[in-house]
């Protein structure tokens, strides 16, 4: 991992794995099937999408309009569409064009309702937007820092991304044997609940490693909760002992 980098500094290098883009690509014209591969994704994506709008409540007392929300990695738009909803003006940028292409596809079939929030897709990565001079009041990166080249070269990515004290959400798995046991050995190979190849155990994260890596990159962290299955729903738990959700603030 790279030493400490201030947050405006650029990545030196991409986040993306093309391994990893290629794996999801795959799954894009089944990613809307609440049965089909990311079916887990489906069921969690409530509690996600909705603790995070809880967690960003304080950014829209000083807002005079919808908050700026952009979504990093963010597939065929499970959440961006979900945030759309939630009021934001979201944008889902990811660098699988079938991924986008999908996401564009349901939306045009299934449109947001009047009440809902700006919706856009974007094929590209963060660093495209990092070039750019993009700001957002909310990044959000759910179940992607597991996937991406470099851990805190991304953070340094998301902070750089996010307006002086706005907020970053990152969603990931903690790297722990009951994560291996479960994330891995079983939604993988005995439940088949996700594809084979989905995850990479070594890649998971711990909540300090997570912690440390974010103030290296100059974001804060306000909160964080655990992401448990109770019978029959996802619910923001203490254990975090598996899947995990944190909350940030650049300051």
């Amino acid at each position: 991992m790279p030493t400490e980098t201030s947050p405006g500094q650029n990545s030196r290098r991409s986040s993306v794995s093309e391994s990893e883009i290629a794996h999801f690509s795959a799954l894009a014209e089944d990613w809307w099937n609440p049965r089909g591969p990311m079916a887990p994704l489906h069921a969690m994506n409530p509690l996600r999408t909705e603790w995070v709008s809880r967690h960003v409540a304080p950014l829209r007392k000083t807002s005079s309009g919808p908050l700026s929300l952009l979504d990093i990695g963010c597939g065929a738009g499970l959440a961006s569409e979900a945030y759309a909803k939630l009021g934001f003006d979201t944008l889902g940028i990811d660098a699988s064009a079938a991924g986008i292409r999908a996401a564009e596809a349901h939306l045009a079939a299934h449109p947001l309702p009047p009440e809902a929030a700006s919706l856009s897709y974007r094929n590209g990565s963060a660093e495209d937007l990092v070039a750019e001079g993009a700001r957002f009041d909310v990044v959000n990166a759910l179940e992607v820092i597991e996937h991406v080249n470099d851990p805190q070269d991304f953070l340094i990515m998301l902070a750089t991304l996010t307006k002086p004290g706005g907020m970053v959400a990152v969603s990931t798995l903690n790297r722990t044997p009951r994560s291996f046991a479960v994330a891995k050995l079983g939604a993988e190979y005995l439940l088949r609940m996700l594809p084979v190849g989905t995850h990479d155990w070594k890649k998971f994260i711990k909540p300090d490693e997570l912690a440390a890596m974010a103030r290296r990159a100059g974001l804060r962290m306000l909160d964080i909760a655990g992401m448990s299955y109770v019978p029959f729903e996802w619910r923001a738990t203490r254990d975090t002992g598996i899947n995990y959700i944190a909350i940030f603030r650049r300051d």
